[in-house]
C-alpha cells in the first residue's frame, strides 16, 4: 500500500491551534538539543578524554624512567617511587615479580571512547605489552604493563579520566528546556485563549446567543482584528435581518388593508356560493402572507435561553390533543439546553402539522445522543419519496403540487422548521418512519 506523507503528517499533527503551536516550540528545542550534544560528543568530550588519557600516560612514563634508574636489587627504593605516584598522581601500584601477561585477546570494551584514547595514548609512549580493565571505568582503571622482570599493575582512579561535565551537561540542557517549555506553554496559552473566546462568541452568535455587543476577545493584534471584523459582521447581519423584517412587517400590512376592505365589502354584498368562495380566497391569501412573514421573519430578534426542553414539546403536545389530534409522546430524562423557546416551539408546531396533515397518528420523542438533543417525529401517512425529501426543505416547494393550501400548504413549513434547526446550531433530516410513513429527525447541540 502506498502511503501518502501529507496525509500521514497531518493524522499525525495534533488537531488544535495549541498542540500545533507546541510542536512548533518543542521541534527546534529537540533539534538544538541534539545537535548541541552531537557537538558535545564529538568535540567536547573527545577532546577531554584525550588529554586526560595523555597526562595518565604520561604519569605512567615517569614511573617507568624512575624505575628504570633503581636497581632491581633494591626493592625498597621501588616501594618508595610506588608510594611518590601514589602522593601525587593518584595511582595504586604493586609488581608482579616473574609473571608473563597472558596472550589473550583484549576484553570488550565498556566504554569504547575511553579504551580507544587510553590505549592509543600508552601505545604511543610507552613501548610494553599491556592490557587495560576499564569495566569499572567511573571508580578506577587497571593497567597491566608487562616489563622484563614482571608485571607492572597500576589502579588509576576513575575521576583522572572519566568527567562528570556530561551529566552536568546533559542536567543543564535537560533542565533549560524544561523551563523554556514550560514559559512557552504559558505564553502560548495566553495567545490561544483570545482565539477560543473568539470562537465562543462566534459560535454562540451563530445559535441566536447573546454576545457582547463590544465583544473584544483580546490577545495578538491579528486576533483582536478578527474580533473587530466579527463585531461589523454580526452588526451587518443584524441590520440586514432588522431591514427585511420591517419590509415585510410593511408589505403584510400594505397587503392586508386592500384585504380588510374586500372583507367588509363583501359582509355587506350578502349571502352566495360566489360570496363564499371569494371569503375563503380571501382567508387563502391572509394565511398565505402570515406564512410568508413568519419564514422571512424567522427567529427573530428573540433571546436564546436555557430552556426545559421536555416541558416546552409537552405543552405543544397537550395542544394538539385538545384539537383531538392522536398524538404520543415520549422522553428519555432531563433536558436543558440553550434555545429561543417561540423559534423552537414554531419549528415542532410545524413539524408536528406536518405529519398530522397526511397521517393519522403522531409519535413524537425526544432524548440524549452524545452531545446532541435529538427530536423524533414519526407519521403513518403516505410518506414523501427520497428523491423529493430534499427538495422538500425548499421555500415554496411542495411535493402535493396542487395549489389548494389545505392539502398541499403553502410550501414553508418545512423551510421554516429547518431554518430554526440551523439557527440553533442543528439540522433536520427526512427519513422512512417504521411506522410506515415519514420521520422527521431534529438534532440540536445542548
Amino acid at each position: 500500500m502506498k502511503l501518502n506523507p501529507a496525509l500521514l503528517l497531518k493524522n499525525i499533527l495534533p488537531r488544535t491551534l495549541f498542540g500545533r503551536a507546541l510542536i512548533i516550540i518543542i521541534s527546534p528545542l529537540i533539534l538544538l538539543q541534539i545537535i548541541s550534544t552531537h557537538i558535545f560528543y564529538d568535540r567536547h568530550w573527545d577532546t577531554i578524554t584525550r588529554r586526560l588519557s595523555a597526562s595518565i600516560a604520561g604519569d605512567i612514563v615517569m614511573v617507568l624512567d624512575q624505575l628504570r634508574d633503581t636497581p632491581v636489587t633494591q626493592p625498597a627504593a621501588q616501594q618508595r617511587i610506588f608510594i611518590k605516584a601514589s602522593e601525587i598522581f593518584g595511582f595504586t601500584i604493586s609488581m608482579r615479580p616473574g609473571e608473563i601477561l597472558p596472550n589473550q585477546p583484549p576484553r570488550k570494551a565498556v566504554n569504547a571512547r575511553i579504551d580507544k584514547f587510553l590505549t592509543h595514548a600508552i601505545r604511543e609512549r610507552i613501548h610494553h605489552p599491556f592490557q587495560l580493565d576499564t569495566s569499572s571505568f567511573k571508580d578506577q582503571v587497571v593497567i597491566d604493563i608487562q616489563l622484563p622482570n614482571g608485571v607492572m599493575s597500576i589502579t588509576a582512579p576513575g575521576e583522572r579520566l572519566f568527567s562528570s561535565t556530561t551529566y552536568i551537561f546533559i542536567m543543564w540542557m535537560v533542565g533549560s528546556s524544561l523551563i523554556l517549555f514550560a514559559v512557552a506553554s504559558v505564553f502560548m496559552r495566553n495567545q490561544v485563549r483570545p482565539i477560543r473566546r473568539l470562537a465562543q462568541a462566534v459560535d454562540g452568535f451563530g445559535k441566536g446567543r447573546e454576545v457582547d455587543d463590544d465583544f473584544r476577545s483580546g490577545g495578538a493584534l491579528e486576533v483582536r482584528q478578527a474580533a473587530a471584523a466579527f463585531n461589523l459582521m454580526r452588526e451587518r447581519i443584524r441590520r440586514q435581518i432588522r431591514q427585511r423584517t420591517d419590509m415585510l412587517s410593511g408589505v403584510s400590512h400594505d397587503l392586508r388593508t386592500p384585504l380588510t376592505r374586500m372583507r367588509l365589502q363583501l359582509a355587506m354584498l350578502g349571502e352566495g356560493s360566489e360570496i363564499d368562495d371569494l371569503r375563503a380566497d380571501i382567508d387563502d391569501m391572509e394565511k398565505m402572507i402570515d406564512g410568508y412573514l413568519t419564514f422571512a421573519r424567522g427567529e427573530g430578534d428573540e433571546v436564546a435561553v436555557e430552556t426545559d426542553l421536555p416541558a416546552l414539546i409537552e405543552d405543544l403536545v397537550l395542544g394538539w390533543r385538545r384539537n383531538k389530534v392522536a398524538i404520543d409522546y415520549h422522553v428519555e430524562g432531563q433536558i436543558k439546553a440553550w434555545m429561543k423557546p417561540r423559534a423552537l416551539q414554531r419549528c415542532l408546531d410545524n413539524l408536528i402539522a406536518n405529519a398530522n396533515r397526511y397521517g393519522d397518528h403522531v409519535w413524537v420523542r425526544v432524548g440524549k445522543r452524545d452531545d446532541m438533543t435529538e427530536i423524533i417525529i414519526d407519521d403513518d401517512g403516505p410518506g414523501i419519496p427520497e428523491n423529493e425529501r430534499e427538495k422538500a426543505f425548499r421555500p415554496f416547494y411542495r411535493v402535493d403540487q396542487s395549489r389548494n393550501p389545505d392539502t398541499g400548504g403553502t410550501g414553508l413549513g418545512l423551510a421554516i422548521a429547518r431554518g430554526v434547526a440551523r439557527a440553533h446550531g442543528g439540522d433536520i433530516i427526512l427519513e422512512d418512519s417504521p411506522h410506515n410513513g415519514l420521520r422527521a429527525r431534529m438534532r440540536l447541540p445542548l
